[in-house]
């Protein structure tokens, strides 16, 4: 007899059934990932689109604000001089 390790090649069935599920969780997994991933892009997607809506809408408040801030100070300088 020879010295050495003899390996031993054959695999049992339930070491294979062991590997088959967990290839498959694993896979589960990875596609359960992927679908989040995707509900989050497009939420992230709905996100952007409304806070470009909000900006242009607080853009328009803001030259309105503007718009009567002179307003306001031209008629001041109005009852100023007429005072």
């Amino acid at each position: 007899m020879t010295g050495g390790w003899r390996f031993n090649k054959q695999l049992n069935l339930g070491i294979v059934v062991q590997l088959v599920l967990l290839a498959s969780l694993i896979l589960g997994s990875w596609v359960n990932l992927q679908r989040q991933v995707d509900i989050l892009q497009h939420d992230v997607r709905l996100l952007l689109e409304s806070q470009k809506a909000w900006q242009g809408k607080m853009d328009t408040l803001n030259d309105r604000c503007v718009g009567y801030e002179y307003r306001l100070r031209s008629v001041e300088l109005l009852s100023k001089s007429t005072n």
